[in-house]
């Protein structure tokens, strides 16, 4: 393992000559402010989402706020580095009062900036004297966009004292197919350089200094992993058909360029979900219609024809922009987000769908409007999508082949919506994320209450059979999108009680599909009908020794 950079120490609190200590702060602005533009011209030809990272970055080190109060602190006898050192402080206290989960992790990217700037007042760098180990898993209190960007693919793994997993630098660490694990506390004051670590990236376990048989079992798990890689390799290119012959769409969660080259190698089906969103969050300002419409465009030409289902702006509840007048609520998730904005700010819905008409240019074009709670939301929303396409006739552009217009179902009201929402809507993808959470009454970002409540719950699968009926009843195409969908235990429960399309990470494509292609789903019906006539609370136990038996 590998420690991020060593704190720095100023060892000249105060200083006789504030004139000088301002212009040396001023040097070194200025040579930080250099060494980021670098950073962006040595991104331009890469990853969009990496170049809007920076150009957030950027805006944090060209602040005038930021150097004016570095100044006045210089002007009350502190010296350049001790400026920046209290300077520094501040943001953490503030970042400690923070409940905003994305406004504390933009005062992170302020916390990098004044890292890089002490070492360069005092000189401090990264060289200790020790080596970084070949394939290093870096540890870190929080880590920057750019300094990550430093480290570049060398790095195996990332381990976090602080961040989350809507971060700046989680952003990257996705791009660079690195993988990231954040809230390890006290890492940075229990490791060493050179320690022994383990991360496992899909549990969220960091191991340090393993015993021998903690190492042994790990070591175990990879092999029985890489062997279980070798058998999803092969059945890559074959769909994943049942033992009773049903077939069962997989499609995969995007948000990124990046996430793309999985659709191939995945064997994926294609998007069942790319989240339009990231685009809007790592920018200090709105981007403009044509760069949207040349990512969408991107994105199209990367699937190759094959489905992508986008979903328009969903932000508010832990995503906010940071360009957009925050709104003062007790309870985000249940507040003003996702259509509830698109709907009261037009003006973004349909600049979107612009964007999204013009990047398909005459290409088939799916899209997807999230948090719709009543049917007369998703009507005023197709009303917005109605108006674009009139106007993008109008003006002579080229309309899609084929359009299609679904909702994502995440709030248990649209589940009981009229029968004529069914029968307009063009398909539904469940959110079971948040439904799951609305439906218990848990806050997934919550660990006290969100592992109480399972999945393959009887209420809970009662509840979702109701929208197979119904939808079925209607011909409404239906998928199941989320973190069970990519589960292979739930994922063949969902696939008993009626679901024919799931989207999920690719990483989970393999293993779902290896799962499908050996179970009976009638007789996987059977029992978990027979666990709800009993009154079991959940048909979890049931269903685990079925599917022991299955070979």
């Amino acid at each position: 393992m590998w420690l991020h950079e060593p704190r720095v120490v100023v060892t000249n609190p105060v200083a006789d000559d504030p004139e000088r200590e301002t212009e040396r702060l001023a040097e070194a602005v200025e040579q930080l402010r250099v060494s980021v533009d670098r950073m962006l011209e040595g991104a331009a030809m890469g990853d969009a989402e990496q170049l809007e990272v920076l150009e957030a970055y950027r805006m944090f080190a060209n602040s005038k706020g930021w150097m004016r109060r570095m100044e006045e602190d210089i002007q009350r006898g502190l010296s350049a580095e001790a400026a920046v050192e209290k300077e520094q402080s501040a943001a953490r206290a503030r970042m400690s009062q923070i409940t905003d989960a994305y406004l504390r992790d933009r005062l992170h990217d302020l916390d990098d900036l004044s890292n890089r700037l002490l070492r360069i007042l005092t000189g401090q760098g990264r060289d200790t004297g020790a080596e970084m180990p070949a394939a290093p898993i870096l540890i870190a209190r929080n880590i920057g966009p750019a300094e990550l960007l430093d480290y570049g693919r060398k790095l195996k793994g990332i381990v976090l004292e602080e961040g989350s997993v809507g971060s700046h630098a989680a952003i990257v660490a996705r791009a660079l197919a690195i993988p990231l694990i954040v809230h390890a506390e006290r890492i940075t004051t229990e490791a060493l350089n050179g320690d022994a670590i383990m991360l496992d990236g899909d549990q969220g376990i960091v191991h340090l200094r393993p015993d021998d048989t903690v190492a042994a079992a790990f070591r175990d798990k990879i092999a029985m992993q890489a062997e279980a890689q070798t058998r999803y390799a092969s059945i890559r290119d074959v769909p994943a058909t049942t033992l009773c012959g049903t077939t069962i769409g997989l499609h995969m969660n995007a948000g990124l360029m990046a996430d793309l080259p999985s659709l191939e190698g995945s064997g994926a089906e294609g998007v069942g979900l790319f989240r339009t969103e990231l685009q809007f969050l790592v920018r200090n300002q709105m981007p403009r219609r044509s760069e949207l419409s040349a990512l969408y465009s991107r994105v199209l030409d990367a699937a190759q024809g094959k489905r992508v289902v986008f979903r328009t702006l969903d932000i508010g509840s832990d995503k906010v922009l940071p360009y957009m007048k925050p709104n003062d609520e007790p309870n985000p998730a249940l507040g003003w987000r996702a259509i509830r904005v698109g709907l009261d700010k037009t003006g973004i819905l349909r600049m979107q769908l612009q964007a999204l008409l013009r990047a398909a240019n005459g290409r088939p074009l799916t899209i997807m409007f999230p948090f719709v709670a009543e049917y007369s939301e998703y009507r005023a929303a197709r009303l917005e999508m109605d108006k674009a396409i009139e106007r993008e006739r109008i003006l002579g552009h080229a309309i899609p082949t084929r359009l299609e217009v679904g909702a994502m179902l995440e709030t248990p009201s649209l589940a009981f919506a009229p029968r004529a929402f069914f029968e307009e809507v063009e398909f539904l993808s469940i959110g079971g994320n948040d439904l799951k959470q609305f439906f218990f009454a848990a806050d997934r970002e919550n660990e006290r209450v969100r592992r109480r409540y399972d999945t393959l719950n009887s209420s809970f699968l009662n509840f979702l059979e109701g929208i197979v009926r119904i939808s079925d009843a209607t011909k409404t195409a239906l998928s199941f999108c989320g973190e069970d969908a990519g589960r292979p235990v739930e994922a063949v429960c969902l696939a008993a009680i009626g679901f024919r399309t799931l989207s999920m990470r690719p990483a989970s494509v393999g293993p779902v599909k290896h799962m499908l292609r050996r179970v009976d789903l009638t007789a996987l019906r059977e029992v978990i009908d027979a666990a709800r006539r009993e009154g079991l609370e959940t048909v979890r136990p049931a269903v685990m020794g079925y599917l022991a038996t299955v070979s």
